[in-house]
């Protein structure tokens, strides 16, 4: 996720910008952007959630269901490894 700004009123207010991501191994070749966003929902809602401004700026430039492209799968596996070990942690306890 990444901040962005916006103003009401006098107030500036901070939100978090985040990309979703998927990925079906049977009937997937690649990963794909499935949601973009702001705000906090995803962590309202107990998922996963890896900080990284950066590839967030990369994978806001995506539509929704398109591929991830190649040269950001060894990024997005780390990703993905991040979130497989989240779940098996709450599975744990």
């Amino acid at each position: 996720m990444t901040d962005d700004f916006y103003k009401t009123g006098h107030t500036r207010l901070k939100q978090k910008r985040a990309v979703a991501m998927g990925y079906d191994e049977k009937k997937d070749s690649a990963p794909q952007i499935k949601a973009k966003g702001k705000g906090y929902t995803a962590e309202e809602n107990g998922i996963p959630v890896q900080e990284d401004p950066s590839l967030v700026a990369l994978l806001s430039q995506l539509e929704i269901n398109e591929r991830i492209p190649e040269s950001l799968y060894e990024v997005v596996a780390e990703v993905f490894a991040f979130i497989y070990y989240v779940d098996r942690e709450k599975t744990d306890k």
